[in-house]
């Protein structure tokens, strides 16, 4: 009898005491669910043993990347119904202690049980990173760094298009082209640090050199990239002898900590900042304070989070820290400018720029899906289908205000208070 798929759509209600917004396909053929609903497809068996085995994200982001299960229709609608379900319910939602008080989740349970075949756990997908050793070190920071960033240049440029740029872009209106948008935002970077010919740029996580072309080529800046990723490194140095900018960009495979050639006029930091941690984010901060000179900016362009009652409870999220961002952290806008402040830093303006960053990474969804068989030859289809997720659900929570991103402008003022600023602050735009 065909019925996997009713079973699990009643015992997903059950737990969650709430409609399931999607219709489930099973592998015996069954269906259940709303009509006209995107359709999470359940291939097998394995598919049910990875969530007993972990319940939660954990269980469901492996039982993705394995492709034990799948959604047929749009991945956003399906995404943002989940999410909308499942994150946004917060106390109303049913835990699973108060669900297995009920005679009828528990029968069901142990049907479930039955038809996840033997009592094996499967072993996690290789695209898993295994932690060792303690958090952001400069050895596991370089670990964590190459996971995310060392899957090869051609995936990256297959995805990220000619730019090369791995951060929000900056759109005029939502039809522009993804190029001029991150020609857009690099611009914007520059005239914020109010770059001039002859000036000392750091840039921490210079990814692929575009910020640090940008800068040297159309205003002069004499720049130092750097980056924990080899790969990242042995490209931009490429990409900067092409340009004929050996004379004023240098790209080091360095951590930020290490620099010792300051001081600098100016500091950008676009998409770095969530690696650092949050035990060592004022020691991120001191660091690039000391290495500007009196009236240097500081340009920190990060991913934030919406604050919690009980920021003691903030748990990163399982699946981004498991196959994603190994160690990285997000924080709230207001606690990354308190830790510059105590650094010493005047926050001089902050930009939130969060509605770029969903458009945005649907470009790129885009592009790899449009070369989605190149990109399962360049990384293999588990690696594809972690970028595919990660790149979707992360435009859905942007859109939905659940994570934000900010341009941070900061000043290491001199005694004298003369900031350099103009009275304008906004002369940028």
């Amino acid at each position: 009898m065909a019925d996997v798929a009713p079973r699990l759509h009643a015992l997903a209600e059950q737990l969650l005491g709430a409609p399931f917004p999607v219709r489930v396909r099973t592998w015996d053929g069954s269906q259940a669910g709303p009509p006209g609903a995107p359709t999470l497809v359940v291939r097998n068996r394995r598919a049910l043993r990875r969530l007993l085995f972990k319940p939660g994200e954990l269980g469901l982001a492996r039982a993705w990347v394995a492709g034990d299960v799948d959604v047929e229709g749009d991945l956003y609608t399906a995404l943002d119904l989940l999410s909308g379900l499942l994150w946004e319910r917060g106390e109303d939602a049913r835990t699973l202690a108060q669900a297995l008080r009920d005679p009828e989740f528990r029968a069901a349970a142990r049907g479930l049980l039955r038809l996840a075949g033997p009592p094996l756990p499967p072993a996690p997908p290789r695209e898993e990173i295994r932690r060792t050793g303690h958090l952001h070190t400069r050895r596991t920071d370089r670990r964590a760094v190459s996971h995310h960033y060392d899957v090869g240049n051609d995936f990256y440029a297959l995805v990220l298009g000619p730019s090369m740029v791995y951060s929000c872009a900056y759109w005029e209106s939502p039809d522009g082209a993804l190029e001029d948008a991150q020609r857009d935002k690099l611009e914007l970077v520059c005239r914020k640090l109010d770059l001039s010919p002859g000036q000392r740029l750091l840039d921490v996580g210079c990814g692929w050199g575009s910020m640090a072309i940008h800068a040297a080529r159309e205003h002069g800046a004499h720049v130092v990239g750097i980056t924990l990723s080899r790969e990242q490194a042995a490209y931009a140095r490429k990409r900067v002898a092409d340009a004929g900018l050996t004379d004023k960009v240098e790209i080091r495979v360095q951590d930020y900590r290490d620099v010792a050639d300051g001081p600098f006029d100016a500091v950008s930091s676009i998409g770095m900042a969530e690696h650092v941690g949050s035990d060592q984010y004022l020691e991120y901060a001191h660091v690039l304070f000391a290495l500007l000179k009196p009236g240097g900016r500081l340009l920190n362009h990060q991913i934030a989070r919406r604050p919690q009652r009980d920021e003691s409870a903030y748990d990163v999220d399982a699946f981004i820290d498991a196959y994603v961002f190994p160690d990285g952290e997000l924080a709230p806008v207001g606690a990354t400018v308190g830790h510059l402040e105590r650094a010493g830093f005047e926050v001089r303006d902050l930009e939130s720029i969060r509605e770029h960053y969903g458009l945005t990474l649907r470009r790129w969804v885009a592009r790899l899906e449009d070369g989605w068989d190149r990109a399962v030859r360049l990384t293999g289809p588990g690696r594809a289908r972690v970028w595919r997720l990660y790149m979707a659900a992360s435009a859905v929570a942007f859109e939905r205000n659940r994570i934000g991103v900010n341009q941070v402008l900061a000043v290491r003022t001199p005694d004298s208070g003369d900031s350099g600023m103009p009275w304008r602050s906004r002369a940028w735009n």
